[in-house]
């Protein structure tokens, strides 16, 4: 099965339903639903999507939406050695430096963002989800 890391403004694209972003979103988390692919989400998008949800829920409700998502997803650990290569490394986005390394770190086969100019620097094939799925059908 295929290790796909998403990064976190594709799980924001289905949980705030963003609009024309969603249906891609649900398409993607539904092929995980059905086991055809596993999808990788670093601890670190948990703490900032549950910043994000919280504009709009209360603390409780942002959790039971983060319980209920997590059955979707694999979380990945964002250690020292994804912060030391995102140090060092030519990312301009610190932040896309320690997902990518994360990524790769867990064995990710290719990055699913809307962000594609801040991971130029990646050494994994890097896509929207639109793009991915179309490319996996």
């Amino acid at each position: 099965m295929e290790n796909v890391f998403v990064d976190t403004d594709i799980v924001l694209d289905l949980l705030e339903q963003r609009e024309p972003f969603y249906k891609s979103a649900a398409i993607l988390f539904s092929r995980a639903d059905l086991k055809e692919i596993k999808l990788l989400v670093s601890s670190l998008s948990f703490t900032t999507i549950h910043y994000i949800l919280r504009k709009k829920y209360s603390n409780s409700e942002s959790k039971k939406i983060l319980l209920r998502f997590k059955t979707l997803v694999q979380v990945i650990s964002v250690g020292e050695k994804s912060i030391n290569l995102a140090l060092s490394s030519d990312f301009t986005d610190f932040e896309d430096g320690v997902q990518h390394y994360a990524a790769l770190e867990n064995k990710a086969s290719v990055i699913v963002t809307r962000n594609l100019k801040d991971y130029k620097r990646s050494s994994l094939p890097v896509m929207t989800a639109e793009g991915f799925l179309k490319s996996t059908y």
